[in-house]
């Protein structure tokens, strides 16, 4: 293989958690995007326009992350543009900066936004009900599915388990709400400078709408998205012009005519080249104009804003959760707004779901005692080793270091099992103290388990000497 073969293997292996570095980086961007909705959620008062939050939203993603790795070459900023959608919007509102609508007392207000550094995406939402006493009725409901629903994600989507095994538990919750999961929305796996991978988990799935079933695997990063309306769970789109969020289809090539097409798509290329963006950010001048040949020919793959039925509320909570070697990091979110719902889960699977960690049980590491080790080399009793040594040293005084491993018996036999030693796989380790009585019993009848039978006869024929010695 060539130094270039090589090179360019090195360069498709994709970076995951196993790599420090690659943590440091999704813990950072988490950080930032935890830190600019925070500040929005601040923001979120009566008279508040929608166009001025989402730009507050953009510029602290851009400006905390210009503070982070400085002097190193690496592309840093928004994995996804700052979106406020209010009431029965379902998402992507994210309008321009000068836009008038503005936040009333009351308004249930979904934000979404992410960040990233080198690629790695952080993403999460939140919404916040405009009002300062606890939430109740069914706006209650709803936020206490979607906190609970997230709740049991997290535990569903760990390594080993299976995508199709999401979907029912997340149902079951919501509905002991009174409350309907949004149809449509998937939650994606994360990977560098993708804020969308293939392998992905449908929230609701039907007939029509299914999702390739997999396993999740240690190492990957997932952005858990719950949508949950007081309706039915089925937004349309009523205005295709309320669409101002866009990615680039990597998939797609065309050679644009109008020169302002070109000039809109070269800052799209320039500036936004994987991550979605608004197209608040572009050239006034040409963007509406050089957009539409772009949209024409497939160049630009939108996120459209729906609306559920008009009355109905729609919640939306998101996180980003790292599936680390001992457990489920979830590294994006706020605490979650008081709210004072009237119902409860039933179902006694989901309540049991919900009992476990997220973290999984360290195994006990077993502390070496001064003085001596056991022939496995798990700790033993100084007082049962001092025994064990004065009672044998008596008998064979040769042998009591030679027979300390089982493997003195053959090298490359199957060693003894020991009734001292911590069994591997599943099998149950046994009581530490019940080991240690048992190995100070036995040293005192017998040799340590694994001594050959030659050795045995060994010890016998030196003792046999050493009395005819003395006599």
């Amino acid at each position: 293989m060539s130094d270039n073969d090589s090179d360019t293997s090195e360069q498709q292996q994709e970076a995951d958690l196993s790599s420090s570095d690659v943590v440091t980086k999704y813990k950072a961007a988490a950080d930032i995007a935890n830190g600019a909705l925070d500040k929005i959620v601040r923001a979120v008062k009566p008279g508040a326009k929608l166009g001025e939050l989402c730009s507050l939203g953009d510029k602290s993603v851009l400006d905390a992350v210009g503070t982070m790795f400085k002097g190193k070459a690496i592309e840093k900023g928004l994995a996804f543009p700052t979106c406020i959608s209010p009431n029965s919007v379902a998402g992507h509102l994210s309008p321009a900066a000068d836009d008038e609508t503005t936040i009333h007392d009351g308004d249930v207000v979904k934000i979404d936004l992410a960040a990233h550094i080198d690629g790695f995406i952080a993403c999460v939402a939140h919404t916040v009900v405009v009002q300062s006493e606890p939430v109740k009725g069914n706006t209650a409901d709803a936020l206490a599915a979607a906190h609970t629903a997230l709740e049991a994600a997290l535990r569903l989507v760990r390594p080993g388990k299976k995508i199709a095994d999401v979907a029912g538990p997340l149902n079951t919750i919501v509905e002991s709400y009174g409350c309907t999961l949004v149809e449509g929305v998937l939650s994606h796996q994360l990977k560098q400078f993708v804020v969308d991978g293939n392998k992905c988990i449908l929230n609701r799935p039907n007939p029509e709408a299914k999702v390739e079933d997999g396993e999740f695997e240690e190492n990957e990063v997932y952005a858990l998205d719950i949508l949950v309306s007081t309706g039915e769970g089925k937004p349309k789109i009523t205005d295709e012009k309320q669409t101002t969020v866009y990615k680039r289809a990597l998939d797609v090539e065309y050679r644009l005519k109008m020169a302002a097409s070109r000039q809109v798509f070269s800052e799209i290329n320039k500036n936004y080249p994987t991550m979605p963006f608004s197209t608040r950010v572009l050239d006034a001048r040409n963007c509406r104009l050089g957009m539409v040949e772009c949209l024409n020919h497939g160049l630009l793959h939108p996120y459209p804003v729906m609306h559920e039925r008009a009355g109905a509320v729609i919640v939306q909570l998101k996180a980003t959760v790292l599936l680390m070697p001992n457990g489920s990091d979830k590294v994006t979110g706020l605490a979650p707004q008081p709210h004072e719902s009237e119902k409860s889960i039933t179902d006694d699977d989901v309540k049991a779901l919900l009992a476990t960690s997220l973290k999984s049980k360290k195994k006990p590491k077993k502390k070496s005692k001064a003085g001596k080790k056991t022939a496995n080399g798990s700790a033993a009793d100084p007082e049962a080793n001092e025994a064990e040594t004065s009672q044998t040293a008596s008998k064979k005084p040769e042998l009591r270091e030679g027979t300390a491993s089982p493997a003195a018996a053959s090298e490359g036999a199957p060693a003894a099992k020991s009734s001292a030693s911590t069994k591997s796989g599943n099998a149950a380790a046994p009581i530490p103290e019940a080991a240690e009585a048992e190995t100070s019993q036995t040293a005192a009848k017998k040799p340590a388990n694994g001594a050959a039978p030659a050795e045995e006869a060994s010890a016998e024929s030196a003792l046999k000497s050493a009395a005819k010695a003395q006599s």
